[in-house]
């Protein structure tokens, strides 16, 4: 299959992230998870009531939640098509690996570099807004960093680029991140990061936009969470599901670093 062919069946029309909680961290992750953005947990589903989603207060949900069978939390992410079967077979032919093809009808696969990922036909198309926090400030999930090993970082450059159709961007921080720049009203980001580690699995994290970095920091370690380390531009945390994110200086409405002040 082409490859021009292969992204008009696998451009995603929504992207959800989901918030895999180890058995353990169940009900840990999917309480501090709904503080920090704000969100309510929808009914539960699926065979064994493992799967939800995180209902923000307008729009659309784009943060969902699965507790595995076993093993370790992580992210792993939806890219929401109308023909799942067809995409899955495109995205083959891009280097993935089809895991499982459900008997509801979304596909699960691992990128070139092992990232899980599902085609799924669900339709959403509003983005939530900003949450406002006592105090004034406001802070979004809005973007999903791919951690990825330095010798398969291009691959998945390539792979996740021609996946979604989504263009190649610069960034102005390092040139070990590669932004790819978001189609209008999806509601997450893709940022994918070069490590300095080479890992056998590309691995993902949450990062949350907010327009004041410090006030945003103090709510989330009084929800439970655990300060990692601080940089100029962001701040890395551990949930209490063992799952790193970012709090960024970003803003929460477009997404972008703020513009240094004129000289």
């Amino acid at each position: 299959m082409e490859r021009a062919d292969a992204g008009a069946v696998t451009r995603p029309s929504w992207v959800s992230a989901f918030l895999d909680l180890a058995p353990a961290a169940w009900e840990c992750g999917i309480a501090f998870w709904a503080q920090a953005s704000g969100t309510s947990l929808s009914p539960l589903r699926g065979d064994d009531r493992e799967f939800g989603s995180l209902l923000p207060a307008s729009g659309d949900d784009h943060l969902r939640v699965q507790r595995l069978a076993e093993g370790e939390s992580r992210v792993h992410l939806d890219l929401h098509v109308d023909d799942p079967v067809a995409a899955a077979d495109a995205a083959v032919a891009l280097g993935a690996q089809v895991v499982h093809r459900s008997e509801h009808g979304y596909v699960v696969l691992d990128s070139p570099g092992g990232l899980p990922f599902c085609f799924d036909a669900h339709r959403a198309e509003v983005r939530s807004r900003p949450v406002t926090w006592p105090g004034g400030h406001t802070s979004l999930v809005d973007q999903v960093c791919l951690d990825i090993g330095p010798d398969r970082f291009e691959d998945e450059v390539s792979f996740w680029t021609g996946l979604t159709g989504w263009e190649r961007g610069t960034s102005a921080v390092s040139g070990s991140f590669v932004p790819l720049v978001r189609p209008t009203g999806q509601p997450l980001r893709f940022l994918l990061q070069r490590t300095d580690d080479p890992r056998p699995r590309t691995g993902a994290h949450l990062d949350l936009a907010t327009t004041d970095r410090a006030a945003e920091t103090e709510r989330h370690v009084a929800l439970g969470a655990v300060v990692v380390a601080s940089y100029p531009l962001w701040t890395v945390l551990r949930d209490p599901a063992g799952l790193a994110y970012c709090l960024t200086d970003r803003d929460p409405e477009t997404g972008v670093l703020p513009s240094p002040p004129a000289p």
